[in-house]
């Protein structure tokens, strides 16, 4: 199954693919105004067979638009996103680890030269993945 993780915000959203294989195939941050026109591609393109998004702040809002562009038949769940900024902080230094100097420097004290929402994405599909599996349905 090929997941979209939607992390939707008022400025910017976060995009992520977790291929069939159980990989994260990309991974983006897009500016809000193209989220509509960019999301239908993006699942055409990718095989998009579920999306999950955050259940926070605009999610209703989001959701409804969402309906309106992707196709009839691609079921939106929404996830938890709790703390979910906090642990994407976390798994950005996973992903990306300090160098040189910066190395030295405590985790939490470290600036983050980017935005995050992709990774919140990718947090999210996971969050999605773990209550599957925990109800017995993965």
């Amino acid at each position: 199954m090929v997941i979209l993780g939607f992390d939707p915000g008022r400025d910017k959203c976060g995009v992520a693919i977790r291929d069939g294989d159980g990989n994260v195939a990309w991974h983006e941050v897009i500016r809000s105004e193209e989220a509509m026109t960019r999301l239908p591609q993006i699942c055409q393109d990718h095989g998009v067979s579920l999306v999950v998004m955050g259940n926070q702040t605009t999610a209703r809002q989001w959701h409804e638009r969402l309906a309106t562009v992707l196709p009839e038949m691609l079921p939106i769940v929404l996830v938890d996103e709790r703390n979910s900024t906090l642990e994407a902080r976390d798994r950005y230094w996973q992903l990306y680890p300090a160098k040189g100097l910066q190395a030295l420097v405590p985790q939490s004290l470290r600036a983050i030269s980017r935005p995050i929402d992709d990774i919140v994405a990718i947090l999210l599909i996971e969050r999605y993945l773990r209550t599957v599996e925990s109800s017995g349905g993965g």
